[in-house]
């Protein structure tokens, strides 16, 4: 797919797919929108120790590196997954001009399929593949990142069953965060088991966005994963 750079209202960049009329982030503010939604409402409103993180659409590692950020200021270890089917070179990415720190390269040309320790509080996993597929009992985080394309441009990824399978592998307090307020999302969380809130959104951009909390663990579905 072709992809294009856009520069956002806070200065930061982001990629546009014409295929898709899509950003890859909100042109409201692409850093502004990730800190807010997955650092602010996600890593830092947990209370694990040590956070494991999934990320449903890697794309251009904006979200990792604030969260390798966030972890190093913390000094708080991170495990980080990050299932992404289209995978972006480095040269694309570098183009944004994202951040200076070496680790950022290293997010990107680091092996799929294996942990890698970026730094002493950051241990990266990147799988490829389509998280309707991928997601089983092995995963157990702590927080989830649901950051897909938006419902009417991707979806697929925005389905009941896929809700199901992170709610079932997600740890017991752990908390899924989305850009997406929309109410049938909202319900779909909540159909799966989720207590979700709504939460304001980041500034300059959307009015809501959502976060869920897995209350209570259910072993009999914890068992297995559902397949389609």
């Amino acid at each position: 797919m072709k992809r294009i750079i856009e520069h956002t209202e806070d200065g930061s960049a982001t990629l546009f797919v014409p295929e898709l009329n899509e950003h890859y982030h909100s042109v409201k503010g692409a850093r502004t929108e990730s800190q807010h939604i997955f650092i602010d409402m996600g890593m830092k409103a947990s209370a694990a120790p040590q956070p494991r993180v999934l990320e449903i659409g890697f794309g251009t590692g904006l979200n990792a590196l604030l969260t390798l950020e966030t972890a190093e200021q913390e000094k708080r270890p991170v495990h980080y997954t990050g299932i992404e089917l289209y995978p972006l070179a480095w040269e694309e990415v570098n183009a944004l001009g994202y951040s200076d720190n070496p680790s950022f390269e290293r997010l990107h040309t680091a092996p799929w399929e294996e942990d890698v320790k970026i730094s002493p509080y950051f241990t990266l996993r990147k799988i490829k593949g389509d998280a309707n597929t991928v997601i089983n009992s092995s995963f157990s985080p702590t927080i989830d990142y649901f950051d897909a394309f938006a419902t009417e441009k991707q979806p697929e990824m925005w389905n009941e069953q896929l809700f199901r399978s992170l709610y079932v592998t997600m740890n017991t307090g752990g908390i899924l965060t989305t850009y997406c307020a929309k109410g049938v999302i909202r319900r779909l969380l909540q159909a799966v088991g989720f207590r979700v809130e709504r939460l304001p959104g980041p500034p300059g951009g959307k009015r809501e966005i959502l976060r869920a909390t897995k209350v209570s663990g259910n072993q009999e579905l914890k068992q297995s994963i559902i397949q389609p």
